[in-house]
């Protein structure tokens, strides 16, 4: 006699497969969102340095990225600066100063904050 317990394994677990293939490529496919995090990426009196600050609304505290970018007075010149640091829960913390390099600051076009 032969025994059919073994290709029923197999047939079955290939069922489980791909009966839960789509389902669980969804699953992990779905993008994670967060909050959206409070920061500031300010020139300066003086025009020839930027501020970036940022707030940790968190209650706890946590690892904080922002990244900024300006324009100046010379064309096609874009200084972006990327800041990193722990932040405390709750508490606003300049992240880092970025000198405009010779040229004015003229105005911030665009930041993100992680």
């Amino acid at each position: 006699m032969h025994s059919r317990t073994g290709g029923f394994r197999v047939v079955l677990l290939v069922g489980l497969v791909l009966g839960l293939g789509p389902l669980m490529s969804g699953l992990l496919s779905t993008p994670a969102s967060a909050e959206s995090v409070p920061f500031n990426c300010t020139i300066l009196p003086g025009e020839e340095m930027a501020s970036i600050t940022m707030t940790n609304s968190l209650a706890s505290d946590a690892s904080c990225i922002v990244t900024c970018k300006f324009s100046t007075t010379k064309y096609d010149d874009n200084p972006q600066i990327t800041c990193a640091k722990p932040v405390p829960a709750g508490k606003e913390v300049e992240m880092c100063l970025l000198p405009a390099g010779g040229d004015k600051l003229v105005k911030f076009t665009e930041g993100r904050a992680a």
